[in-house]
Formats: structure tokens, sequence, C-alpha cells
């Protein structure tokens, strides 16, 4: 691992378990240096990742804070006076520097896999598996993605899991589906408000009740959430869309709260998260989370190109049984043939080539 990963890991550590308590501040730079045995372009760059990420800001001539603070809420009795209870908000004036909210999105082009390394990619499969590609996938998808995809989460994501917790599926709305048939339709599913159109309309085409809950400049309205009925929270940490709303740290540490408070489950929408421009890749809820209450999903649609219509998602292990028992007998809804060529861009490099070309890319271009 990068050293000034590990440093502010550490120190990441050190803020959430309150060894830095909010408003305090940091060691200087050359002081943790000294501390670590590093240089102090080092630390600022794990400082750099502590801003990006809203556990620290940093005032002129005065040095570096702790920004971090988990919301509190006292809960309140529904059946009581609504305004008998009590929020406790973050007291901060805004987000952090990093703030990415409240810049509407529109539908820009994203850089796509060069096709000639798309094309050498099938021809190869097609040799290199030959009949193997016509033999019926598992209900979950082809062993050989599922395990490829396990293994880049692990070495990119920092997410653990197996590959039998891993399901295939042709874009992120059929999971979504495939979700609301798990759980049921009895739930309230709580959205994000503004959102993707069809995160609502999947979710509502399945007779399923949606909470639409305001965004705030770092996620959901604390109130409006802990308000809600719902025990589905589908959310898009990394950046929501219309709006460009990134989830702050205490924003996700209080998502995982709200989950195990309310006894609900959190789908983490992490569309295009890869293209995050920070060092480091994005937190997610999933890795986070210790009692099974998060599904991660992903696409490759905006990762590889829009014409690969491929999509997966994490089971939690604790879930897993429940998965089995309500959505096993479906058939795999992608091709063979799509699923091995996927394998082999991300088990050959070719996929994490791709994804840190465009991050650099971005990076020069909003520098410049």
């Amino acid at each position: 691992m990068t050293r000034y990963i590990e440093i502010y890991e550490d120190i990441k550590r050190k803020i959430v378990s309150g060894v830095y308590e909010y408003k305090s501040k940091l060691p200087s730079k050359r002081v943790t240096a000294d501390n670590y045995h590093v240089s102090v372009i080092t630390v600022e760059h794990a400082y750099e990742l502590l801003i990006e990420e809203g556990y620290v800001i940093t005032e002129e001539k005065k040095g570096y804070f702790v920004s971090y603070l988990e919301n509190e809420f006292l809960e309140y009795d529904k059946g009581s006076d609504p305004l008998s209870y009590v929020v406790r908000r973050d007291p901060r004036s805004g987000r952090t520097p990093y703030d990415k909210g409240t810049v509407p999105l529109s539908h820009e082009t994203h850089e796509e896999l060069s096709f000639n390394i798309y094309a050498k990619t099938v021809r190869r499969v097609l040799s290199e598996y030959g009949e193997e590609i016509k033999e019926r996938p598992h209900s979950y998808g082809c062993e050989v993605l599922r395990r490829a995809i396990a293994d880049y989460l692990l070495r990119n994501r920092g997410i653990k899991t197996d590959y039998d917790h891993i399901l295939i599926g042709s874009g992120a709305e059929y999971l979504y589906g495939l979700i609301a048939e798990t759980f049921g339709r009895d739930k309230i599913y709580a959205i994000e408000d503004p959102s993707y159109h069809k995160i609502s309309r999947v979710y509502e085409s399945q007779g399923i009740v949606t909470d639409k809950l305001p965004l705030g400049p770092d996620g959901i309205e604390s109130e409006a959430l802990w308000r809600s009925d719902a025990l589905i929270l589908h959310v898009t940490p990394y950046r929501s869309f219309p709006t460009g709303v990134t989830a702050s740290a205490a924003k996700k540490a209080e998502y995982i709260s709200w989950s195990r408070k309310k006894g609900g489950f959190i789908i983490e929408d992490d569309f295009e998260s890869e293209f995050s421009g920070s060092r480091k890749p994005e937190e997610t809820l999933f890795s986070r989370d210790n009692e099974g209450r998060v599904i991660y999903v992903n696409t490759f649609s905006k990762t590889i190109g829009s014409f690969m219509r491929t999509a997966y998602m994490v089971i939690p292990e604790a879930l897993s049984p429940l998965f089995a028992e309500k959505i096993s007998f479906h058939s795999c809804s992608v091709p063979a043939l799509e699923q091995y060529v996927l394998a082999d861009l991300i088990s050959n490099g070719d996929f994490v080539r791709h994804i840190n070309r465009v991050r650099r890319k971005r990076r020069m271009s909003s520098s410049s």
C-alpha cells in the first residue's frame, strides 16, 4: 500500500474512534512527518485525502482541524407530537472544500474502452474458450466473471467478498427488480430526491411505495431520513444524479447507523465512482458495514461503454440465503460471451488501465 494511504487510513481511524475529537487541531505536517518517518509531501497527500472525504478542513495559516462529526438523534414516538423530538445536526457551515454537490449534472459523454482492445479480447476469448462459451451460465452468472469481479473489488475497492455472493444482471435496473422481488413489495423504499428517474420508476412499476427524501449539500437531509417509515434505503453516495451531491464521511456513517437502528437495509448504487478524481478509490458503504445490511450495485455501462449492458451486485453473506430462496430460479440475463469477455478484460488488467487513463485525463483537465 502506498505510504500516504497508510497514513490517511491511520488518521481516519483515529478521527472516527474519537482519538482526534471534532474541531481539534491535527499535528502539523512536519510533526506528522516526523511521527511517521516520511516526507512532508507524503503527509500533504494524506491530509488532502482526509479533506476530500470530509474528515478534515484546513484554515489558512492555522492548520488542519477535524470536521468529522457523526450526527446523533433522539428517537421520537410517532404517536406523540411530531415536534417533540430533537434533531442534533452537524454544526458545520456547509461541507468541506471538496464539496461536489449542488451543481446539476448533464448526460455527459464518457470515455469508452478502446474498440481495438475490446475486439482483440473477443477474438481471444472465442479462440481460448471455444465451445465452452455455449454452456448455460449459473443463475448468478459465469463463475469466471464473478471470480474476476471479486478479485478486482478486493484489490481496487476495499470490498472483500466471495464470488458466490456476486450476481450478474443485464443492467442496474434489472438488479433493482431482483432486490424488490427478494425483499417483497410490502415495504417502503426511500430514495433520494431528486434522483435518477428510472430508480423510482422500477420500484413503482412493481407496486412499491417510494418515499422521496430531499437531498442536502452532503446527502439526504437527516430529519427526513429518520422520520421516514422506509426499511429499504436506495442511495448513490458517490455522486447523485442530477444534483452531483456526494455523501460526506459523516453522512455515510449516518446511513449505516440508520440501517442498524431501524433494522433496515441499504442499496448502495455506486454508479461511476471508479472515475473519481480522488487519489484513492471512493470509500463504499459496503466496506463500512459489518452487519450485512448493505447491498452493493455497480455497472460496466460507464466504465467500459454504453454497449456493455452488464451490471453486478454484491450480496452480503447474511442475506445470501434469502436471495437464493427468492431469486435463484431466474436464468442469468447476460450472454455467456459477454461475461467471458468482461472477465478477460478485468483479469488481464485492461479494465484497470482504462480506468486509470480516464482518471489521469480528468485530473489533468480539471487542473488546467
